[in-house]
């Protein structure tokens, strides 16, 4: 499901929907936020970026909210774990999605157990986020 309102100063768009939504990328490698930002910006209109589960964390707690977040696992500072259940703990209800380069099958449960709805393999490819958000429009 989306998460509530989005009080980000730019939305986000799926094509062909009427359904506005914000999404952020976290991930400490700044190829990977440029191909998943390339990416998701064919289907939105606003994608905001950060570096770390710290960063993530704290633009939450400014006030910032987000339908999705797509999360690294393994970054310096705060992992997306921990960043994860941090959010949790804060109230963050958007969809969380972990995005790993590590074996899926030995992550999902660690992803889940945080606290995150999905988890796909790096890099996001066009099908992925077609399946992600066709799911997230048909729970909502």
């Amino acid at each position: 499901m989306f998460g509530k309102g989005a009080s980000s100063s730019k939305s986000m768009e799926i094509i062909g929907s009427e359904k506005k939504i914000s999404v952020l990328i976290v991930d400490d490698d700044p190829i990977i936020r440029k191909i998943h930002s390339a990416l998701l910006s064919k289907f939105t209109k606003e994608i905001q970026e950060v570096k770390n589960g710290k960063e993530a964390v704290d633009l939450c707690r400014s006030g910032a909210s987000f339908d999705i977040i797509f999360i690294d696992k393994e970054m310096p500072i705060m992992n997306g774990l921990e960043a994860t259940k941090e959010l949790r703990a804060m109230g963050v209800n958007s969809t969380i999605v972990g995005v790993t380069s590590c074996d899926l099958s030995s992550e999902r449960n660690d992803f889940i157990a945080a606290g995150q709805n999905q988890c796909y393999e790096k890099p996001l490819t066009i099908e992925k986020i077609k399946s992600l958000l066709s799911e997230l429009n048909k729970n909502n």
